[in-house]
């Protein structure tokens, strides 16, 4: 266990973020004043890092014997906490980077869209090289990371210029049932043979809770619609069939720019429920492998064989859809660059029209954690040269980056990016991560995303269990029937 005593709870997200950055392989845990009593004796004694901060800056201790101490003095002329606390974590980044002989790609940056900066200062008029100049010297940012988020900002600002900010919005139909759990998936997922007897109540609770938002955001403009999971195609043909019949009818999909289904699972795709999802005109869907290694599949609890992923993608391109994206994931359980490369030719030869290359994120709630304290972190390998592998692939196949964010814990602090060929990338990734449009969630574990005009951003969360949803699917509408109260909705 690696134990940070720090005295301002305030900082503690940020000070775990980086400190987890540069120590992976340890158990991250920051003790403040805050901290439970019957938990401080123990972690005090696992105390390796002590940060004091003031109004006037702050001191960093390693060691419990013959301490290190770095000291910073504050300089700003303003008490603005924002930029206390990016002066902090420059300061914090610095001397673990010294203690540890690390750089990391993304700097000081902990939140998970760092794309938002380059944004923000592209609508500010600010210059390509300003923004650069901003992440290398305030964040810390590499080259390469701080030219690839502007790059992403550029492509992200052209594609936005279509969707309705204020006078729109977007839907996202949660379908939380899988054929399995995957190892490192935290997400609200429940296995579909235990479940087969919910899914009819689930989808007429939907199916109500789709009415109710229709009816209340009828004078809105409804830009683009996403139904993930868990894995949609789960569902059996008929069921896809009434959902998205009942979707269509609910909502005016006129004036839909996109409409996708994550199929991602290849054990769970049939020709007849590809019929159906072309029949209702979905225009984008996902068939994710993670990776083309049978060996890594049974690790991570695919049941889906290489050979299934690339008949499902055959499939798919024999019914009519010509938007398929696929998902990889880098650094999982003993694979090595060899094996991304290889994956990356068996993806080449499909000639996907996008790809999403994910970064293997540890996540606690995940059996991910479980293992790696089983088998031990080194088998999780996310290189510089895994990342290029993907992205040399991707440029082969003519597509360009187009969204990017990160998650917490992930392996080699690198990120996910999305790449796709011209005309072919994902509205709905963007306006998920880019948090400049109003995203209506049904379903159990939905989270709906309100912005407000100045920016400002609330959430309202259905109940995750299946269950507690069927149940009190009249409370999950109160819920947002009270939360758009005030909102021009």
């Amino acid at each position: 266990m690696f134990v940070v005593k720090l005295n301002n709870p305030r900082f503690e997200y940020d000070v775990h973020s980086l400190v987890k950055a540069f120590y992976p392989e340890e158990t991250v845990k920051v003790l403040t004043p805050e901290t439970l009593e019957e938990k401080k004796a123990e972690l005090e004694k696992e105390v390796r890092i002590e940060i004091e901060l003031t109004s006037k800056g702050a001191q960093v201790s390693f060691g419990n014997d013959e301490k290190q101490t770095h000291a910073w003095v504050y300089d700003g002329s303003t008490e603005d906490t924002k930029v206390y606390k990016d002066s902090f974590k420059k300061f914090l980044y610095q001397v673990l980077s010294q203690h540890t002989g690390k750089k990391l790609p993304w700097g000081n940056l902990t939140g998970i869209r760092p794309t938002k900066i380059a944004m923000g200062m592209l609508e500010e008029g600010k210059s390509e090289e300003e923004i650069k100049t901003y992440l290398q010297e305030d964040h810390l940012v590499s080259d390469e990371k701080a030219n690839l988020s502007i790059d992403i900002a550029k492509y992200e600002r052209e594609i936005l210029s279509e969707v309705h900010f204020q006078d729109g919005y977007s839907l996202y139909v949660g379908i939380p049932f899988c054929p399995t759990t995957c190892l490192y998936c935290s997400f609200t997922s429940y296995p579909i043979a235990a479940h087969r007897d919910r899914v009819e109540a689930y989808i007429d609770c939907l199916i109500k809770e789709m009415k109710f938002v229709a009816q209340k955001y009828a004078h809105k403009i409804l830009d683009s619609v996403y139904i993930g999971g868990g894995t949609p195609t789960t569902l059996t043909a008929e069921q896809l069939d009434r959902l998205i019949s009942a979707l269509k009818e609910t909502f005016d999909f006129g004036t839909v720019q996109e409409f996708t289904v994550e199929a991602g699972r290849a054990d769970s795709i049939t020709r007849e429920k590809l019929e159906v999802l072309y029949k209702h005109q979905v225009d984008r869907i996902s068939i994710n492998p993670q990776t083309m290694k049978q060996d890594t599949l049974k690790i991570i609890g695919r049941a889906a064989t290489v050979e299934q992923t690339k008949e499902a993608y055959k499939l798919a391109r024999e019914v009519g859809f010509d938007n398929i994206n696929m998902d990889i994931i880098l650094g999982l359980p003993g694979e090595t660059e060899a094996d991304v490369a290889m994956t990356i030719e068996e993806i080449e030869k499909l000639n996907p029209d996008s790809l999403t290359v994910h970064s293997l994120a540890i996540k606690r709630a995940s059996r991910l954690s479980q293992w790696i304290l089983e088998n031990g972190i080194s088998t999780l390998n996310n290189t510089d040269a895994t990342m290029e592998i993907a992205a040399q692939g991707a440029k082969n196949l003519g597509m360009e980056p187009y969204y990017l964010y990160r998650q917490k814990n992930m392996s080699g602090n690198f990120e996910n990016v999305g790449y796709a060929k011209p005309g072919k990338a994902g509205l709905y990734n963007i306006l998920i991560m880019e948090e400049k449009q109003t995203i209506v969630a049904l379903g159990a574990g939905a989270s709906t995303k309100a912005v407000y005009p100045d920016g400002r951003i609330e959430r309202c969360e259905n109940v995750k269990d299946v269950n507690n949803y069927i149940a009190r699917i009249d409370e999950m509408i109160e819920r947002k029937r009270s939360f758009f109260k005030d909102f021009d909705f």
